[in-house]
């Protein structure tokens, strides 16, 4: 039944439907200079993307939170951990079935359960890692794709 599910998913309008979850905090430094329509970029290979979401903490600034939203992500600012925010809401989505794809953009290998629980759901997974050094192993072997933004470093 969960096979024709996602097929059956799959074939929607625009292709796949791909819920992109950004851990700001983990992505967003200056030492890797991403920019977030790379970070879209990158989700969007996998099929349309209908959800992006980009995770703040409450120490984010306005020009950020201005930067985010003007790049069509819903901006969450959270007084808690950015963690567990995003991983609540993109396990939410999973099991949902609102996407055909959990895409995640952090280093933090906090994420790993939630890739393993959208796999488990029939889901496709991508991690994605603001530069070389800047990725987890763990989060990469843990997703069926993985994508490393490329970051002229400053």
């Amino acid at each position: 039944m969960r096979e024709r599910l996602r097929a059956a998913l799959s074939g929607r309008r625009g292709g796949p439907h791909v819920a992109l979850f950004v851990d700001g905090p983990n992505v967003l430094r200056d030492e890797f200079d991403v920019d977030l329509d790379d970070v879209r970029a990158a989700a969007e290979k996998q099929g349309r993307t209908t959800l992006a979401r980009l995770y703040l903490d409450e120490h984010a600034t306005p020009g950020l939170i201005q930067a985010g939203e003007a790049r069509g992500f819903e901006v969450v600012v959270t007084s808690g951990d950015v963690d567990v925010k995003l991983a609540t809401d993109a396990a939410g989505v999973a099991a949902d079935g609102d996407a055909d794809v959990i895409a995640v953009a952090s280093r933090d290998t906090d994420f790993k359960p939630v890739l393993e629980a959208a796999a488990g759901r029939g889901l496709r997974t991508l991690a994605i890692a603001p530069g070389e050094y800047g990725r987890s192993d763990a989060l990469r072997n843990a997703a069926h794709d993985a994508v490393t933004i490329e970051t002229d470093r400053k």
